[in-house]
């Protein structure tokens, strides 16, 4: 199958390598510099070489912010039968999109980034599909995903975005508070160390990525939810209150279980 990747950022790159076995696979961006040491696909910096291209099925890597206006971009240029795809962590104003494409389209969230994840390895990683997507297109992505050893879960678009809420907001916000307080310490312990790659690792994503996260119409609630307990963990520790530190220590500890 002849398979358009648009965006080579490094989620685009991610696919271009996966899929790139088994499909002959063009990868587009309006950047040439990005297309720089791609050697398994057709590199692609000109629109008008997508509708040579003919591709059949179209997956859209690009950054959340360009998400709709790189679809936008490149619709023109694809057959009525091209099967349209995102991997968007956030699905804001996707839905109604999509129903107004004219094209069959899947929606999918692999649940990890290359910063963090071992790409050798992601048995341990999660990928969630979106319910209303064709059901189609749906098994190409259910199939790619089982090669990859992910765990695949179906959300609707809004179950997706309550989800991403909780698993994104609450650890980026939580890192994003420890970087911005921190100092650099001459002899950190191991906690310290371990944090801090940790927001080193979530400060080398795109802006704009983090910004759409943490603009995620739910993500006000996991903030509050944050300053909640951080305000009662304030409280403890300014009143020496051992025995309600014991309850506060024991209740994480089956959270976190």
């Amino acid at each position: 199958m002849k398979i358009l990747i648009v965006g080579a950022g490094k989620m685009g790159r991610f696919f271009t390598d996966a899929l790139s076995f088994d499909h002959e696979v063009g990868l587009f961006d309006v950047n040439k510099n990005q297309l720089k040491y791609i050697f398994n696909a057709i590199r692609i910096s000109d629109l008008k070489e997508i509708k040579e291209f003919a591709p059949e099925f179209m997956i859209n890597c690009s950054t959340i912010k360009y998400t709709i206006a790189a679809f936008k971009m490149v619709l023109p240029y694809l057959s009525k039968d091209c099967v349209i795809s995102d991997i968007a962590s956030v699905k804001t104003n996707l839905k109604e999109f999509y129903e107004n494409s004219g094209h069959k389209f899947v929606s999918t969230h692999p649940m990890f980034g290359p910063t963090f994840a071992s790409l050798n390895d992601l048995s341990h990683q999660n990928a969630i599909i979106i319910k209303e997507s064709d059901s189609i297109a749906k098994a190409f992505f259910r199939n790619l995903y089982s090669k990859l050893k992910l765990n695949i879960f179906e959300y609707t678009f809004e179950e997706h975005d309550e989800t991403t809420s909780y698993s994104l907001s609450i650890p980026f916000a939580s890192t994003l508070i420890f970087g911005s307080v921190m100092k650099h310490q001459k002899a950190p312990g191991t906690t310290f160390k371990k944090h801090m790659t940790i927001a080193q690792g979530l400060m080398s994503e795109d802006d704009f990525l983090l910004q759409e996260i943490l603009f995620n119409p739910n993500s006000t609630y996991q903030i509050e939810r944050i300053m909640d307990k951080l305000g009662e963990l304030y409280d403890i520790i300014k009143e020496q209150d051992t025995s309600e530190m014991h309850k506060f220590l024991q209740n994480v500890r089956e959270n976190i279980k």
